[in-house]
């Protein structure tokens, strides 16, 4: 598609062209998730959605807590904890929020009313998927604001965010095969927040700002081809990356004192995502020496050039990050990769471990 380098807020012949080919992609993002076109409001990505949720409602709840897990997004826990006082809801060993004391705390008599609840639909890190319909319920149930960060979910497991209800979803195009820089805020029909970012009347003048109209239409062509024939892509894409997935994990787990962090069955964690505890040698040395495999994979602690943190997910979880290595699949992964992989892993560790005894 060539589209003129024109303002879709413009009135002029071009203006309007960029304006329709923008409100398309609202609508193939809307039919993904399950949404109405007019509810998704459109960002520069999953963080500045998480951002503008956690704004919008503590500016409208002043001084009120906003309840949280630690192994949330750390978007979503410095969103919060900037703008309200927190309170962490406890999560299991597998990462799985404990719904029965979220329950508790809004039931509580004396306690001040929470602002807002976030809950992510899956885990970034472990792949856990969250009782999210519960936690909704719950919440609706005591009259308080729910958001739910399902920037790793969205393209991998089928939402249908109408009967849901949460008041609203973050998600994120690269996460799904679009264009870093896009992502969207779905706010429900009734849910009035006071923007994040002013300036402009963009977005029904809920965001304001020139949107970023090349990566915004991406994000909506990604998410087209995933509902295309009834969703019938997501659902082969899902099926590839779970034998991919048991293809990894068959090859790390048949290696001594390696084991899964996190759900072991599938139907409990995301289709694209695992977490290896791999004893006996630091994680960022198997990282290393599968990168120069040509494998890249992700570890627990020190895991980035911006951070030298262990995770507090993995903390959370009460596991040793120096010893846990994240491994994820997508569209783009081939069968070479997996070969690759389990070709790569066993020499890795096996080296390791041989250099420490």
């Amino acid at each position: 598609m060539t589209l003129p380098a024109a303002d879709p807020g413009r009135l002029h012949e071009e203006g309007r062209v960029v304006r329709d080919a923008l409100e398309e992609a609202r609508v193939q993002v809307a039919a993904l998730v399950g949404a109405r076109p007019r509810e998704v409001v459109f960002t520069s990505g999953g963080t500045e959605a998480i951002n503008a949720a956690a704004w919008g409602i503590a500016r409208a709840n002043p001084g009120a807590p906003i309840l949280l897990a630690d192994v949330e997004h750390s978007a979503v826990r410095e969103a919060s904890a900037r703008l309200a006082p927190t309170e962490v809801i406890p999560v299991d060993g597998t990462a799985r929020l404990d719904a029965d004391a979220l329950a508790e705390r809004l039931q509580a008599t004396g306690a001040p009313r929470p602002a807002l609840v976030h809950c992510q639909w899956a885990n970034h890190e472990v792949g856990t998927l969250q009782p999210v319909r519960e936690v909704v319920e719950l919440c609706r149930e005591a009259g308080v604001a729910v958001h739910v960060d399902a920037a790793a979910a969205c393209g991998h497991v089928a939402m249908d965010l109408e009967s849901l209800g949460a008041d609203l979803v973050s998600i994120s195009a690269h996460k799904f095969g679009g264009l870093p820089g896009a992502g969207a805020l779905v706010v429900r029909r009734g849910t009035r927040i006071e923007p994040l970012i002013v300036g402009g009347e963009q977005e029904r003048a809920r965001r304001g700002g020139l949107e970023a109209v090349p990566a915004l239409i991406a994000f909506g062509a990604a998410a087209s081809v995933l509902t295309a024939n009834e969703q019938s892509v997501l659902w082969s894409e899902a099926d590839q990356a779970r034998r991919d997935m048991a293809a990894i994990v068959a090859a790390a787990t048949a290696v001594k004192g390696v084991d899964i962090v996190g759900p072991r069955q599938d139907e409990e964690r995301l289709p694209t995502l695992i977490c290896l505890g791999v004893h006996g040698v630091e994680a960022e040395a198997v990282l290393i020496g599968l990168d120069r495999a040509g494998v890249a994979v992700h570890s627990g602690s020190a895991c980035s050039s911006e951070s030298i943190e262990p995770s507090p997910v993995l903390e959370a979880m009460g596991v040793d990050a120096s010893h846990s290595l994240r491994v994820s699949v997508g569209w783009s992964t081939e069968a070479s990769d997996v070969a690759t992989f389990a070709d790569a892993f066993a020499k890795v560790v096996g080296g390791l471990r041989a250099l420490r005894s």
